[in-house]
């Protein structure tokens, strides 16, 4: 049997629809017997109401705010591109999904945004934010306020946010070292460490991920000290290209965050690129070529559209007091080398 409808009840209750929506939505003008008769109908159907076909018959319009990092990131580039698509997608369900630049290395400025938002303005707010206090204070005052938080990404889990969609990254970091660590099984040398920032939570946790593999399995491997290149192309190829000319001993490369292009070209420009076992984060048209060329070794990447379909589901499930679907809103770790590229769209 499909889903159980409301003409389901009104048929075993033996009533009008307009009288079993009166009794489900609390109205007056119904019988208690009549009442009771359509509660018994319901539950012994195992009725369960559905949220959007109650938000449709309502006129209810669902305001969501998507803050979502500006800048050169590809990856972050491509999560906006598919919250704008998916935007038009919904606004056929009474879905209004704003979308809002910003600096999300600016917790200043981050929280100044967060800081206007309230439940005139919108229902829920799904953003990607550095992992500042002032930041997480931000976040809190807005859920007080009565605005659903769902951090994307990025976790605050130390914050009153009601749901995190995004990988696990301190497994996306051990999934790094250990597929280093197995493509430089003897080869005693060092790793430089490219990020964004640390100051992001996801790339704070990749690197503790990663250090924690090479230190307990690979220690012939040395790890380098971080540089932050904020996710600028220009910045990590001068980073990355000074590293490589002062240190011989490179044999590896692991880029946290950001900044691939830089990178790959301070890997070809230096002709080193076959010689660096490199790993790095997200499928990109660059990353995707220097894969099948064979500058970088192995791709670590999660789904954007996937990121903001679930984050939208998530957000109207707060709304509507429903369950959320963990399985469903599982966002999973892809693994690619350039034997099982995925088409490209």
């Amino acid at each position: 049997m499909g889903r159980v409808t409301i003409q389901d009840v009104a048929d075993a209750a033996g009533v009008s629809l307009a009288t079993v929506d009166r009794v489900l939505n609390g109205r007056p003008g119904v019988r208690g017997e009549t009442i009771e008769k359509v509660r018994q109908a319901a539950a012994n159907l195992n009725y369960a109401p559905d949220p959007f076909a109650a938000g449709l018959a309502k006129g209810q319009t669902y305001r969501f705010h998507f803050l979502l990092p500006s800048g050169p990131n590809a990856f972050m580039a491509d999560l906006t591109r598919e919250a704008q698509i998916y935007a038009k997608a919904v606004a056929r369900e009474r879905i209004a999904l704003h979308v809002e630049p910003i600096d999300a290395f600016d917790g200043h400025r981050v929280t100044g945004t967060l800081a206007i938002l309230d439940k005139s303005m919108c229902d829920g707010v799904a953003v990607v934010a550095p992992a500042f206090p002032e930041v997480r204070a931000a976040i809190d005052r807005l859920q007080d306020r009565g605005v659903h938080v769902v951090t994307l990404v990025a976790d605050h889990p130390a914050s009153a946010r009601r749901h995190f969609v995004g990988i696990d990254n301190r497994a996306a970091g051990r999934t790094a070292a250990r597929l280093l660590g197995q493509f430089l099984p003897r080869q005693s040398g060092e790793i430089a460490l490219l990020a964004g920032s640390l100051g992001l939570r996801d790339q704070a946790d990749r690197y503790t991920g990663f250090q924690d593999v090479i230190g307990r399995d690979f220690p012939h491997l040395k790890l380098l000290k971080v540089r932050e290149g904020r996710d600028d192309n220009a910045r990590s190829r001068s980073l990355l290209k000074e590293l490589l000319e002062t240190r011989p001993d490179i044999v590896g490369l692991y880029n946290i965050g950001a900044g691939n292009r830089g990178a790959i070209l301070a890997l070809e420009e230096l002709d080193k690129a076959r010689d660096t076992a490199f790993v790095t984060h997200e499928l990109t048209p660059y990353t995707r070529e220097a894969l099948t060329s064979g500058t970088i070794n192995a791709l670590i990447s999660q789904d954007p559209g996937h990121e903001v379909r679930s984050a939208v589901r998530v957000l109207k499930a707060l709304c509507d007091k429903s369950p959320i679907v963990a399985g469903q809103e599982r966002i999973g770790i892809d693994v690619f080398l350039k034997d099982n590229l995925p088409p490209e769209t």
